[in-house]
């Protein structure tokens, strides 16, 4: 099972103020059936490596392929998510979700195929049924030496095989481990919040890897703290990207949810980016609900229930929330790394006590 992200590193643990009401894990994993899996690869010798895999299982624990609905986002598409494509036509999708290092997204998608086919090998005996899963990334060549291509099978595998319910760990973890973020030691970062509309209860939820921004753009809870927080800056232009994968158990239809997947840019902004040239900002939002049967076994009419389009703008608010604090989720839980282009320097964490400061001057602390 992933383990908890340390104690007292979460930004709602420190007192930083955020909209919204979190769910009871604060992760995406408050979604009914959402497993999240980690493998984390770190080695010293002979060449430095800090990458992995992330895996997001949507309804991870029923016995046979079970489709989910979908839409998708690129804000700036300098980046890859494999499988958009039949996303855009279809609306749904099924397999896990995968996050990883921009040079590893081949052994990702065919570990993910072959983890597919031999759990459902029934499904896919059955029907002339394809694997198509969604691998995304971004890169870690400053911190892990990405042209190595350190990431296995054996390492996407293991990440699938984790995925489990609970608390999500967070920062150096996973496809993280090697990210940067606003010139702090980026990575994993998951938040929720429980939504209430037109009297439909649910969640939608994030996990981001984030390793996106420069030092003078990073703003927390409407302050703009990065440049206050100067020490340590290792560069002055864009040279990441954002991958944001939201989820909701509300019953939308996939041009519904396409519309939440365009939410994570505003959920972004709100962290101070204007999203880059040089950065893949990649969205995806998924949802639970209006489970079906394989279109391949299925009858041959869907009956859907739908959210009214006129009682969305708590949906719209929540996705924005869960991808800001995400964000800073994933910084607080980091940890010091040193680089690896160029060799000899570290690219810090962000000093939880230095950034509370900040915000204490600007009234955005609870206490």
């Amino acid at each position: 099972m992933p383990a908890p992200a340390p104690p007292g590193r979460r930004a709602r643990d420190l007192g930083i103020v955020f909209d919204g009401i979190p769910g009871a894990l604060n992760a995406i994993t408050d979604l009914h059936d959402v497993h999240v899996g980690l493998a984390t690869v770190v080695r010293d010798a002979p060449v430095q490596v800090r990458t992995g895999v992330t895996a997001i299982v949507p309804h991870a624990s029923t016995g046979t392929l079970v489709p989910w609905w979908a839409g998708v986002h690129a804000f700036n598409g300098n980046g890859e998510m494999t499988g958009t494509h039949w996303i855009r036509d279809a609306g749904w999708c099924c397999g896990p979700i995968c996050i990883t290092s921009t040079h590893s997204v081949g052994v990702v998608h065919h570990a993910a195929v072959r983890w597919m086919i031999e759990r459902h090998r029934a499904d896919f005996e059955a029907v002339h049924l394809w694997a198509m899963p969604v691998v995304a990334e971004t890169y870690d060549g400053v911190l892990s030496d990405i042209l190595g291509q350190h990431v296995t099978e054996a390492h996407a595998r293991a990440a699938l095989d984790a995925a489990a319910p609970g608390p999500v760990a967070e920062g150096n973890v996973g496809g993280g481990t090697g990210m940067i973020c606003y010139d702090f030691k980026g990575g994993t970062g998951t938040a929720s919040r429980r939504v209430s509309t037109a009297g439909v209860d649910g969640h939608v939820a994030a996990l981001v890897q984030a390793n996106h921004g420069t030092r003078d753009w990073l703003t927390v809870a409407g302050v703009p703290v990065g440049r206050n927080l100067r020490d340590g800056a290792i560069r002055g232009a864009e040279r990441g990207s954002i991958i944001v994968v939201l989820g909701t158990d509300l019953p939308l239809l996939p041009h519904q949810l396409a519309r939440v997947a365009r939410r994570a840019a505003i959920g972004i902004g709100r962290g101070g980016t204007p999203g880059g040239s040089n950065s893949g900002d990649l969205f995806l939002c998924f949802g639970t609900a209006n489970r079906i049967a394989l279109p391949q076994h299925g009858a041959p009419t869907w009956t859907l229930t739908a959210l009214n389009d006129e009682h969305f703008d708590p949906v719209y608010a929540a996705a924005v929330q869960a991808v800001e604090e995400a964000v800073i989720n994933a910084m607080l839980a980091a940890a010091d790394t040193p680089t690896w282009r160029p060799r000899g320097g570290v690219v810090r964490a962000i000093d939880p006590d230095a950034l509370c400061a900040v915000l204490r001057a600007h009234g955005r602390m609870a206490s």
